[in-house]
């Protein structure tokens, strides 16, 4: 190995004509024989910079660039090390400000107004790295254990590329799919509508979206990859991607088949398909979901078939689609065993629950985005999507209620197989017209949704009441559920400027929205043998219409540092309702006032702090308002109440952000507080069978607050282009607080709940040998009940995890993903605490296109679905059926082909 020679470089870049420091100007040196980069900073609000780095060579080329500034390179012998440059000057490039030179793209980062630019080959990853891998490279960006991003706190919402979606607006398809080989740029931006792209409005700043731009030598050709794998227990895996590009037109296809409770869409670069069910006790459910359609969970075992395609194309400059279509087939089998203590004024009771279904669903579900540009001023679109979904269900349940003696109150068994059917149809229609004035439009938007639904099922219960007056209740039933649901709206934007950087606003909206529902029971007569006699207590059949006229007004005031917005209106909901079977007719007006608001500032250092605030009406469901009996559950009967009025959520949010690009060091605090105002609570009575009817009513004072702290910081830099070292640490300090009302026979309750959630991750890495990624969290829950203080729950849970991954020796990888868990306080008919250990072990052959992988899931057999939930008026243990130990041997291949030749096969960096 050649010898290491340490440099330090520092100096402060400035505008030559105006001697103004140049903040975030990106500073990097560059090998002078292959002009690979060797280091990197970002100047400061004073337009300081400092290097600090070690490298092969003697001689390196020092690159200065920013925006709209004609690039400086100099050539610095760091054996002279520490270099003090003092003040370099950026010269404007003036009349050739769309000037693109070669030089100033290799720039690492490239600062604008708006946007965030990082040049992907300025950042090295290992041969056949995908765009997750490349993610992890880029400061500022963090991507997590389940695969979402954030960027300097902000979550990723939508990953695009060349500006058009890639299978819709879920990032973990392109992150998991599209390989770092053919990435030119990524851009980071607010995420915006494509309404907001052409009239120039400002996005959403606290969510982001990133577009990646593909190489221009990769914009024409193809790559594909197959994956197929047997295991043990009848286990297999199968899965394809290929994509086609040519200029402007891109067409993908996607598809897999497995039942190891995966999508088959994800490509995980050690474990495959295995990487969705790793780590599943660190999701709420573990469920994946592509374009609306599910896939699996954490919960019971999932067969699923699926198939998606992607075509985006631009007609011409004027016309340009995007559209996707996915099938998915499912069949899921879950058991679920509970154990629950349920919380009254005057004592406890308790109940246990054991239920196993088995659910099978096909779904299709399309999406088109066209839009035309008539002239430069003028952009048409039509955003059609059609959502249609199949099946089958079949369920049983025991449950029973015990007293706080352990006395046997009540039972139930069910049985409950039902036919299932849904349509979906919605479509958006926009026409947007940018005016004279910079940032001044008219827009008018058309927009509707028609949904259909009907379920037929076969419900059979057997309720039994012990004790002094024992009697038992069955329920033989044939339920038909139909529902038809239409909504449309027609709004209005008009925005211009009042005066420099000041836009005011003015909207309108109206909505309809009606509705046909039927709930028809039929009772089996014994005598005919069929579902023939009519039940009218249970039955109902309603008709709904609902007018909403929301006029607002607004003003957003904008500049370099400060961002300003504040709107406001009135929500008024016009709503009627006709139950047709027991005649029982009402109607509610509903008006609150809307408002919200916004406002951000910028510092010279490029952290942020931002607030904003808002209020939201939620109008009671149907099944609120219907004065209905609802007897499905015989122990949980429940009826609405047609005096509700709406509810209205209160929000605030604070945050601030601040991320060091020199460093490779940031943090941010983020918080929120909402507020409810007439929430819909429910009003339950227990009787003294324990059977419990509830209704609902309107009650003012819950709340919640969530706090975020999060920071990241690099602890060592980079060695040398041939071994590469990196070690980050970051740490994560959540705190919950959640405040609950409502009533228990006749009697408000109140439970609050406090959660404080510490963690910490380290990661340490040296290029192509190994990568140790540990981390380590507590979770501590408090609950406390103003009926029942004696209950008040304290327990903390504990979750361990390490991935150990090495590359060496050569074509050789071996990953380790291990995963401890304790659940504190949980019922001992449960287990508490278990290891999660997956191995895999791959061979890559072929050029790098082949890949032979043997892999184990769950190699202990230890892993268990066990979990504490803490409610309004209960604590509730539940353990649920999970996915189990097996083996599995996979083979992959992958081949790409771009402008004539194999990039597998081209210099690497």
């Amino acid at each position: 190995m050649s010898a290491q020679n340490s440099f330090k470089i520092s100096g402060i870049v400035k505008d030559s004509l105006s001697q103004s420091s140049l903040i975030s100007s990106t500073v990097y040196l560059e090998r002078l024989k292959d002009s690979s980069m060797v280091s990197y900073s970002i100047t400061d609000q004073d337009g300081f910079f400092e290097i600090e780095d070690i490298a092969q060579d003697s001689l390196l080329r020092l690159n200065v660039s920013y925006t709209g500034m004609r690039t400086y390179q100099q050539t610095i012998n760091i054996k002279n090390s520490p270099t003090n440059l003092g003040t370099i000057y950026l010269n404007s490039k003036a009349d050739k400000l769309d000037e693109v030179t070669v030089t100033a793209n290799r720039s690492p980062i490239v600062f604008k107004k708006d946007t965030l630019e990082f040049n992907a080959s300025s950042f090295k990853t290992r041969d056949g790295a995908n765009l997750e891998a490349l993610l992890k490279k880029l400061p500022g960006l963090k991507v997590d254990a389940d695969g979402n991003i954030t960027v300097n706190g902000k979550p990723v919402q939508r990953i695009l590329v060349n500006g058009k979606s890639f299978f819709g607006d879920d990032p973990k398809i392109a992150t998991k799919n599209l390989p770092k080989s053919i990435i030119e740029k990524l851009q980071v931006v607010d995420t915006k509508t494509k309404e907001q792209e052409f009239t120039g409005e400002d996005g959403d700043a606290e969510n982001k979206t990133i577009n990646i731009t593909i190489d221009e030598d990769k914009n024409k050709g193809i790559f594909s990859r197959v994956t197929l794998g047997g295991g043990t227990d009848g286990r297999y895996a199968m899965s394809g991607f290929g994509n086609y590009f040519k200029d402007d037109t891109r067409i993908s296809v996607i598809a897999g088949s497995n039942n190891i409770n995966s999508p088959g869409f994800s490509f995980d670069e050690v474990f495959d398909m295995m990487g969705n069910v790793r780590r599943v006790t660190r999701s709420s459910n573990g469920s994946f979901g592509v374009n609306g359609i599910n896939f699996g969970g954490n919960s019971g075992i999932t067969k699923s078939d699926n198939v998606g395609v992607s075509y985006a194309d631009e007609w011409s400059e004027k016309q340009d689609l995007e559209s996707n279509y996915f099938y998915g087939a499912n069949k899921t089998r879950n058991e679920t065993s509970t154990r629950r203590e349920n919380i009254l004024p005057d004592r406890t009771f308790f109940t246990n629950s054991e239920n196993t279904s088995l659910n099978q669903s096909d779904s299709h579900r399309g999406s088109l985005n066209y839009s035309i540009k008539p002239d430069t001023l003028t952009r048409i679109s039509i955003r059609p999507n059609i959502n249609i979904s199949s099946g089958h269900n079949e369920a049983s349940s025991f449950s029973e209620s015990l007293d706080s003696d352990g006395e046997q109150i009540n039972q139930l068994n069910t049985d409950n197989t039902s036919e299932f059917d849904n349509k979906t149809f919605s479509n958006n229609l926009s026409f947007s017209r940018r005016l004279k004035t910079k940032g001044a439009y008219a827009s008018l938007r058309f927009r509707n949704t028609n949904t259909n639904s009907e379920n037929n099922s076969l419900f059979n219960s057997t309720r039994e009441i012990f004790g002094d007056n024992p009697n038992t209740e069955v329920q033989n039933q044939n339920i038909q559920n139909s529902s038809h649901r239409d909504e449309y709206s027609i709004s209005g934007r008009y925005r211009n400027l009042l005066f420099e950087d000041l836009f005011y606003s003015l909207s309108y909206e109206y909505v309809n929205e009606s509705e046909k529902s039927e709930r028809i029971v039929f009772d089996f007569d014994d005598n005919t043998g069929e579902f023939s006699t009519l039940n009218e207590d249970l039955s109902n059949a309603f008709t709904l219409n609902a007018n909403k006229h929301i006029p607002k007004a607004g003003v957003r005031f904008d500049d370099d540092t400060l961002t300003l917005s504040v709107s406001g209106g009135l929500n008024r909901t016009e709503l009627k309702t006709n139950n047709l079977i027991q005649d029982v007719n009402f109607s509610n007006d509903f008006n609150i006032f809307a408002y919200s608001g916004y406002v951000a500032y910028q510092f010279k250092d490029k952290s942020r702090l931002s607030s904003w605030f808002r209020n939201s009406t939620q109008i009671p469901s149907v099944s609120q308002l219907q004065p209905v009996v609802n007897q499905t559950n015989p122990l949980n009967i429940t009826v609405g109440n047609p005096d509700l009025d709406a509810s209205v959520v209160h929000n605030f949010s604070l945050s601030y952000r601040k991320y060091n690009y020199k460093t490779r060091s940031g943090y941010g605090i983020y918080s929120y507080f909402t507020y409810n105002e007439d929430q819909v609570v429910p009003v339950t009575i227990t009787d003294e069978d324990l059977v419990r009817t509830t209704t609902y009513t309107n009650l003012s004072g819950g709340q919640s607050a969530y706090l975020n702290f999060y920071i990241n910081r690099s602890l060592k830099k980079s060695k040398n282009q041939n071994d590469r070292e990196r070690f980050t640490m970051g740490g994560d300090f959540n705190f919950n607080y959640n405040k609950n009302l409502g009533f228990s026979n006749a009697q408000s309750f109140r439970s609050e709940s406090y959660q404080f959630s510490p963690s910490v991750d380290l990661n340490y890495e040296i290029e192509d040998v190994i990568d140790v990624e540990p981390r380590f969290g507590i979770t501590h829950n408090i609950t406390t009940y103003n009926l029942q203080q004696s209950l008040d729950e304290e327990f903390t849970n504990l979750d361990f995890g390490l991935e150990l991954t090495t590359y060496w020796p050569k074509n050789v990888v071996f990953g380790n993903d291990i995963s401890y868990t304790q659940l504190g306080n949980v019922s001992s008919d449960f287990d508490s605490d278990f290891w999660l250990w997956n191995v895999s072990l791959g061979y890559t052959f072929a050029d790098e296109n082949a890949i032979v992988k043997f892999k184990v899931y769950d190699l202990l057999d230890q892993n268990i679905n066990t979990s504490r939930t803490t409610g309004d008026d209960f604590i509730q243990d539940t353990d649920q059926l999970i996915l189990e130990r097996y083996f599995m041997l996979s083979f992959t291949y992958k081949f790409s082909k771009f402008g004539g030749k194999d990039p597998s096969k081209s210099r690497r960096f």
